[in-house]
């Protein structure tokens, strides 16, 4: 949480969309999220993976003591080295640029499965770009959108709302 005196400027979380679904607006009093792994997507994308664990691994954040981040995938060791990451991030980016950058899809740097898999947008054809526009993943579908957005041939990609924001 950044939570200047006074006020709350946001809410942080890796994979902030699954918190969202729990931690409500009527909960959190409409704060706006940041995403540490859409972000780290923009930061970092020369890195071979996203997972919060995986980030901690593969970048070795400053300060952070190894046995506080134990057991992986637990509320304490989670948050506690989400907040290395999203130090980091706030260090490379403005907190504006954070807040953006989650509230859009993630912004994938290479194609995650297939026959293209591991391959950077910008080395795929128009085409193959074309058919990733009719994905199930969102990000996906950004991903693809972003790229030929880049080349020209497509209009920058708006973001869409789901039609339900919640499960319940």
């Amino acid at each position: 949480m950044l939570r200047p005196p006074g006020r709350i400027d946001a809410l942080a979380a890796h994979r902030a969309a699954s918190e969202q679904r729990y931690c409500t607006p009527r909960l959190t009093g409409g704060s706006r999220w940041i995403c540490t792994w859409k972000c780290a997507l923009r930061v970092w994308p020369e890195l071979p993976r996203f997972s919060n664990q995986m980030l901690r691994y593969l970048r070795m954040p400053e300060g952070l003591v190894h046995e506080l981040g134990l057991p992986a995938h637990r509320g304490m060791p989670d948050a506690y080295v989400t907040a290395h990451h999203l130090r980091d991030l706030l260090n490379a980016t403005s907190l504006d640029q954070l807040l953006a950058w989650s509230a859009e899809p993630g912004l994938l740097p290479r194609v995650p499965s297939g026959p293209d898999r591991g391959k950077s947008w910008d080395r795929l054809s128009t085409e193959t770009l074309t058919e990733f526009l009719h994905d199930r993943d969102s990000d996906i579908r950004f991903s693809a959108q972003t790229e030929l957005a880049r080349r020209g041939e497509l209009e920058p990609p708006a973001v869409i709302e789901p039609v339900q924001r919640t499960l319940l």
